[in-house]
């Protein structure tokens, strides 16, 4: 096979230490590379060693002259912010190719689903699924053979990861993922590299996969420590019961027999198989139970993105209680963490608005995907008083989740997203809340984290409201399931039949193609629309039951009765 690129004895250290040694590696073409591991262990960096943008502490890195590699940043750089979305794909061409090179920058803007409209649009209105496709379009045009794509699905609503999926299976190129979403990554990649404990761990296998085989791999690796400690143990105790003796009956003999089996245990010490130290940070949220009727209830309320905009959704009615672990799925840009921190402003200022209600005796928690909750130029340390005041309770919440001291005083701008997102996470562990709201707490949790979110939220006293796109969360956490669509916030029992509904087009109706309370003109005319009804719903009930939508059918069955009696009449 050719090879594309090939790293040798690769080492990056920061100022607060070193993130991974001893690095090599080789990447062939047609391989599909998934790169994971914890949040702060050196991902992005290693991205940015291989397109060049970091150089390495030691180490070399060599790519193929035939090997054009092209990296799809985490972040829109601000730099793009004014340009409009074709200026921004061109201007990642050189100044004498943009002009020739404009047809075919508006053909992959076409392929990323924008419209001719959508790119004379500036890059800084977009959202983050929008902002995706983007970076991706500027990373084609210069037609690579190899991309690095740094958490691409971040940010990205359920049709547009659908998307990228879909893209990434299509992609005739090679690449090298960055990604804590296990689906995602096992639809996708052939090879997983896992990051961890500073060295990289390849297997040519799908993440799922991988992860079992490492930790198959980490429980052999322990048995052998164990069995290895315990041959030293026997030795080490059998050299100081002849160095004892050898002292005791001044004996030459045992004393050297005593002096060459210490020399032995440091030899077998040197040699001993290595255990990982596994992640130092137990993500644990406590939850009070307030006894109470409703912590939260909402009725008639308009969620708006900004006071004096218009609303985005309405809200009929809608209540939460203790052990309520509501859901709140939808499209980009419909409303979601609008509401959250809609509820979160008004909380904070202790003035409600007409139709929100919150329990005067409830301690709301809240984890914004923005991170601004952690001012820039605050420590590390400072940063987490809100949350404990006492000190001695921040200092040894930071060691438990891996912060050493020397790194206490470091700049909470000065973080990477995951490690800024755990540093979030550390304060709400500190706090106790009897409801928590989390909007999109997965952008930056790694698999492991996300793994212990689940499973703390199972068991979380208070109540819940969770925004998410993570399929996997939602299912394993939620008992409640608030979808908004069409400028409208239902509730829905079954979430697969509501994520089926968000494969569909947006701005689409699955509902009855007639218009209820209309006038009808003539008989014809309701034939027709029964006819289309019992069509829609016959097909709905032909579908396996968990795509099916029983709220629909109900409606559907209500009107096929009305137009029935309708047709006696005529």
């Amino acid at each position: 096979m050719t090879t594309l690129l090939s790293a040798h004895s690769l080492c990056s250290e920061t100022a607060f230490g070193q993130l991974f040694s001893d690095l090599s590696f080789t990447l062939q073409k047609g391989s599909r590379v998934g790169l994971i591991g914890y949040n702060g262990c050196g991902k992005s960096t290693l991205l940015k060693l291989l397109d060049g943008t970091l150089a390495p502490t030691s180490g070399t890195i060599s790519v193929a002259g035939h090997c054009l590699l092209s990296r799809v940043e985490q972040h829109l750089p601000e730099s793009l912010g004014p340009l409009t979305m074709l200026e921004a794909v061109l201007n990642n061409l050189p100044t004498t190719e943009r002009d020739v090179q404009r047809w075919r920058a508006e053909a992959l803007l076409g392929e990323m689903g924008f419209s001719p409209v959508d790119i004379t649009l500036t890059a800084a209105t977009l959202s983050g699924g929008q902002h995706t496709r983007l970076l991706l379009a500027r990373a084609l045009i210069t037609s690579p053979d190899l991309l690095l794509l740094d958490e691409p699905g971040n940010h990205l609503d359920l049709p547009t990861l659908l998307w990228l999926e879909r893209f990434l299976n299509g992609w005739n190129g090679s690449f090298i993922v960055v990604s804590h979403d296990q689906q995602l990554l096992d639809n996708v990649t052939n090879t997983s590299w896992i990051l961890r404990d500073r060295k990289l761990h390849s297997f040519s296998l799908p993440c799922s996969a991988a992860r079992q085989a490492l930790s198959a791999q980490d429980e052999s690796d322990a048995q052998r420590f164990k069995a290895e400690q315990k041959e030293i143990d026997r030795i080490t105790a059998s050299a100081k019961r002849l160095a004892i003796w050898g002292h005791v009956y001044d004996n030459e003999d045992l004393s050297r027999k005593a002096k060459q089996m210490e020399k032995q245990v440091e030899r077998l010490k040197e040699s001993q198989s290595d255990v990982t130290a596994g992640s130092q940070w137990r993500l644990q949220l406590q939850g009070d139970m307030l006894r109470a009727d409703r912590l939260l209830e909402l009725e008639n309320l308009s969620v708006s993105p900004a006071e004096g905009v218009a609303p985005l959704f309405n809200l009929p009615i809608a209540r939460l209680k203790s052990g309520d672990r509501v859901a709140v799925i939808g499209r980009n840009g419909c409303g979601k963490s609008s509401l959250l921190r809609l509820i979160w402003q008004q909380y904070r200022q202790n003035r409600l608005a007409d139709g929100l209600k919150i329990h005067p005796r409830v301690e709301l928690g809240y984890y914004d995907q923005t991170l601004h909750q952690l001012a820039d130029e605050a420590t590390l340390f400072d940063a987490l008083e809100p949350f404990a005041p006492a000190p001695e309770a921040r200092k040894m919440a930071l060691i438990s989740a891996g912060f050493a001291w020397n790194r206490h005083g470091q700049r909470v701008d000065s973080l990477s997203g995951g490690e800024r997102s755990r540093l979030l996470f550390i304060g709400l562990t500190l706090a106790r809340y009897s409801l928590l709201m989390l909007d999109e707490p997965t952008n930056h949790l790694d698999m492991e984290g996300k793994e212990a979110l689940a499973e703390t939220l199972q068991s979380f006293a208070g109540g819940v409201l969770l925004v998410s796109h993570d399929r996997h969360l939602m299912q394993q956490s939620c008992n409640r399931f608030w979808l908004i669509e069409n400028g409208v916030l239902e509730e829905w029992h079954d979430a697969d039949a509501a994520w089926e509904r968000l494969r569909e087009p947006a701005g689409t109706q699955p509902a009855p193609p007639v218009r209820t309370g209309s006038p009808v003109q003539s008989q014809d005319d309701v034939l027709e629309q029964l006819i289309a009804l019992e069509t829609l719903l016959a097909d709905d009930i032909a579908r396996k039951t968990k795509h099916q939508k029983p709220h629909l059918q109900a409606q559907w069955r209500q009107e096929i009765t009305r137009l029935n009696a309708l047709i006696e009449r005529l």
